[in-house]
């Protein structure tokens, strides 16, 4: 069973149909799985959310400079934290923003310690403003943050995908699914868990990685209480479908 778990969320959770935008619908409902997930459980649980729902870096920013389009989409993940914070204390959880580009009105600033005690504390900690530096995603983001406060895993969440596939199971449908996976199986079968950057640095501080189906019903709660879901991706492993 982990004690404390970085989960990282696709922005597009928040969308709604439409794929674009915050859905407050949307949101209150994600933040409700969350929450009643987390529920009795005693995880502390931390979050990095991505802003594709409102900004893509350098594909919405046609022709603009790629450190500004992409600290415009660091503003977007900061959006996202916020909205998912008012959703998640409606459904009555103790939630704090954090963020690496400093914006004291909205939000706290990111500092380690300060984090950890929010942690201890059974408040879920939303980090957003990505690292606080251009050309890093947020799945470095979510390696470092992870790293940082002492997490035990990081959570890999999909919608529809319940895992990691030897190809993509929406256009093949005899993909295979992998139960188990070393890190360096991830880089040399070029598998898009997450980018190279961060999964060279999980496999170099040996952090485990789940890739799961956050709406598949009580798969969340499942291993927040220890059960196997999704591809557990460790130091070693035989990567066998």
């Amino acid at each position: 069973m982990f004690k404390r778990v970085l989960l990282k969320l696709s922005g597009e959770f928040l969308a709604g149909e439409s794929g674009f935008g915050i859905s407050p619908d949307t949101t209150a409902q994600l933040a409700r799985l969350i929450t009643g997930a987390l529920e009795g459980t005693g995880v502390e649980l931390a979050v990095v959310i991505g802003g594709g729902n409102l900004w893509r870096g350098t594909r919405n920013g046609k022709g603009m400079d790629a450190a500004t389009a992409d600290y415009i989409g660091m503003l977007g993940t900061v959006m996202n934290a916020m909205a998912l914070q008012d959703a998640m204390e409606s459904a009555g959880q103790p939630t704090r923003v954090m963020t690496a580009i400093q914006m004291h009105a909205v939000a706290e600033p990111y500092i380690r310690r300060r984090a950890m005690r929010h942690l201890e504390k059974g408040r879920v900690v939303i980090f957003g403003g990505g690292n606080g530096a251009p050309f890093f995603t947020t799945d470095t983001t979510s390696t470092l943050r992870a790293l940082e406060i002492g997490a035990d895993v990081v959570l890999m969440a999909k919608n529809k995908v319940d895992g990691v596939y030897d190809s993509d199971p929406q256009k093949n449908p005899a993909a295979k699914r992998f139960d188990t996976l070393s890190h360096m199986d991830v880089v040399e079968q070029r598998l898009e868990v997450m980018d190279v950057t961060a999964i060279t640095l999980c496999m170099d501080k040996g952090l485990p990685i789940v890739v799961f189906d956050i709406f598949q019903e009580g798969n969340l709660r499942r291993l927040f209480t220890g059960e196997r879901v999704g591809t557990l991706i460790q130091s070693e492993a035989g990567g066998t479908p």
